[in-house]
C-alpha cells in the first residue's frame, strides 16, 4: 500500500470509490431513484476533478498494486459546524469495504492529520451518519470527541449526522 496526493489521473476512481462506498455505507434497504440521481450527480469525474484541483482541497489515496483502494480529502475552506471548530473539515474518507480491517483507513486518517497539524491547525473535524456504528467506533478509537450533530441534506430531506473532532494538544 502506498500513500500519495491524488492526481488528476485519479478522478474516474476517487469517483467509483465515493459511488461505491456512499451506496454500501447508506442505502441498506435497496436504492431508489431519490438517492440513485443524488448519487450520480454528486460523485463524478467531473466534480472530483475540480475538487483534486482546488487549492483549499489535500487529498490524499491509498493505492495498492491494482490500483486505488481509499484515499482522505481535507477541506481548509469549510465553515465549522460548532462553535470553535477550525476551517478544517475531513470532508470525505472513504475505504472500499473489502479492504477494511488492514490499516488503509489508519494510514489515511494519520495523513489527514499530519497535513492539519501541519498548518497549525487547532482541530479538525468531520461528520458522520449518527447511524454509522463502525465509522463511530473508528473515530472515537483513533481519538476524536462527539461535540455535536447537524443534518446532512439532499434537496428537501435531512438525515441526522454526529459531528466529531480531533483536537491537537
Amino acid at each position: 500500500m502506498t500513500l500519495r496526493t491524488a492526481d488528476i489521473s485519479d478522478a474516474s476512481s476517487i469517483a467509483a470509490i465515493s459511488i461505491e462506498v456512499w451506496v454500501g455505507t447508506y442505502l441498506k434497504r435497496g436504492v431508489t431513484a431519490f438517492f440513485a440521481d443524488y448519487v450520480l450527480a454528486e460523485f463524478t469525474p467531473t466534480k472530483t476533478n475540480a475538487l483534486i484541483r482546488d487549492p483549499d482541497q489535500f487529498i490524499v489515496v491509498s493505492e495498492n498494486e491494482d490500483g486505488i483502494d481509499g484515499f482522505v480529502r481535507v477541506s481548509s475552506a469549510s465553515l465549522a459546524a460548532v462553535d470553535g471548530l477550525s476551517k478544517y473539515e475531513i470532508a470525505t474518507f472513504y475505504v472500499q469495504p473489502r479492504h477494511h480491517g488492514k490499516g488503509i483507513g489508519k494510514r489515511l486518517l494519520a495523513a489527514a492529520l499530519d497535513h492539519c497539524r501541519d498548518q497549525a491547525a487547532a482541530c479538525v473535524w468531520l461528520t458522520t451518519n449518527a447511524e454509522n456504528d463502525p465509522a463511530i467506533s473508528f473515530y472515537l478509537g483513533q481519538g476524536f470527541e462527539h461535540v455535536g450533530e447537524t443534518h446532512f441534506a439532499i434537496k428537501d430531506e435531512g438525515y441526522l449526522n454526529n459531528i466529531y473532532a480531533y483536537r491537537f494538544d
